[in-house]
């Protein structure tokens, strides 16, 4: 009895367990998109959505594949880049509600195609790189709310159409052309005038040091007195010259020297 408990709740728990688990792709969906050279992955281990690439098939990729494409489920990520899918082709994923990423960048997708993935609720990511949208084609993705990043390069929408879509979904990032503007290279220049021109600096330096040298004052001479100051006079004696006395001439004789008289000498004991 025991036994045959048991054995009912070890099936009725893999029921359980096979009815959570995700049914698997569809095999003849699979053999088609691997049969044009694309690819159908799991994300992850523990996610079992699905990431089909189609962009480096080997084959042509047309609506046909789309077809099969829509036939697989849960599918999160879809890589149509440089395919050569159109408008009417789109219509065929317009229900893939589990759409976050999808590539169409290099195709020639415009505004009719995009009114089919208006109803993909769970795209955030949408690349538009090198189509032929425009304003118009943008304004019908206004109602996705989760859509987090939009690239529009080359394509013919304008800065009034991007700030459009900001407005209508916040914090979506949308990236549009780089506008560079041209810079006018530096024109060359001609040697013989470089030349001439460091000729002319050189002589400019040449004159500015000669210039530099004339205001320099010049060395005065020894005893020269600077400018201002009074020279000085020589000072006169107060006394007036001595007189010359007149010689005495040869036949005049000298005047005799009158003795002075002699004292009394002390008489001796």
């Amino acid at each position: 009895m025991r036994l045959w408990i048991s054995a009912l709740v070890l099936v009725g728990a893999s029921a359980a367990f096979a009815a959570d688990a995700p049914a698997p792709p569809n095999a003849d969906a699979v053999k088609a998109v691997k049969a044009v050279g694309g690819n159908v992955l799991a994300i992850a281990q523990n996610d079992p959505r699905l990431d089909v690439t189609l962009h480096l098939a080997d084959k042509d990729v047309t609506d046909a594949v789309l077809v099969e494409v829509a036939k697989l489920s849960p599918v999160a990520s879809l890589n149509l880049a440089k395919t050569k899918i159109t408008d009417a082709g789109l219509a065929a994923i317009s229900g893939m509600k589990t759409l976050e990423k999808l590539h169409l960048e290099n195709t020639g997708i415009g505004d009719e195609g995009l009114k089919h993935l208006a109803g993909l609720e769970a795209l955030t990511y949408l690349n538009l790189y090198g189509t032929k949208v425009t304003d118009a084609g943008l304004a019908q993705l206004s109602g996705l709310k989760n859509l987090k990043s939009v690239y529009l390069w080359q394509t013919q929408v304008t800065d009034a159409g991007m700030e459009g879509v900001r407005k209508a979904i916040p914090g979506v990032k949308v990236v549009g052309e780089v506008k560079l503007t041209p810079v006018d290279p530096p024109k060359p220049v001609e040697p013989k005038k470089e030349e001439a021109k460091k000729e002319e600096k050189k002589d400019d330096k040449k004159a500015d040091e000669k210039k530099d040298g004339d205001k320099k004052p010049a060395e005065k001479k020894e005893g020269e007195k600077k400018d201002g100051e009074k020279k000085e006079e020589p000072k006169k004696d107060d006394a007036k010259p001595a007189e010359k006395k007149d010689a005495p001439k040869a036949d005049e004789k000298p005047a005799e020297k009158k003795e002075e008289p002699k004292k009394d000498e002390p008489k001796k004991d």
